[in-house]
């Protein structure tokens, strides 16, 4: 697994899918919908920011590392939280510091 992509980088892939890896042959598909700007006062410039996706309401997945992959980005390491359900699915986010 490669260095985390940047923000911008995150950003350039809003809508598109992102395979969640939950087991050795299992998978859910997830969609980027947001991306946060980081605080204008932050020292790292680029840093804290964040990525809201949404997966299917079924099956939910708990707090943790997964391995991720994105047609643009590929393969990544990324802890997602479940952060509430809405109409569409259940929504994750994930916080880079």
């Amino acid at each position: 697994m490669a260095e985390l992509p940047t923000r911008d980088a995150f950003a350039q892939c809003l809508g598109q899918p992102f395979r969640v890896h939950v087991g050795s042959a299992d998978s859910v598909e997830m969609k980027l919908i947001e991306v946060t700007a980081p605080r204008p006062d932050s020292p790292r410039g680029d840093r804290p920011f964040s990525l809201i996706f949404r997966g299917p309401r079924s099956p939910g997945l708990p707090q943790q590392m997964y391995p991720m992959e994105n047609e643009r980005l590929g393969w990544h390491e990324i802890f997602i939280v479940p952060i509430g359900a809405d109409p569409e699915g259940i929504r994750y986010e994930a916080v880079f510091n």
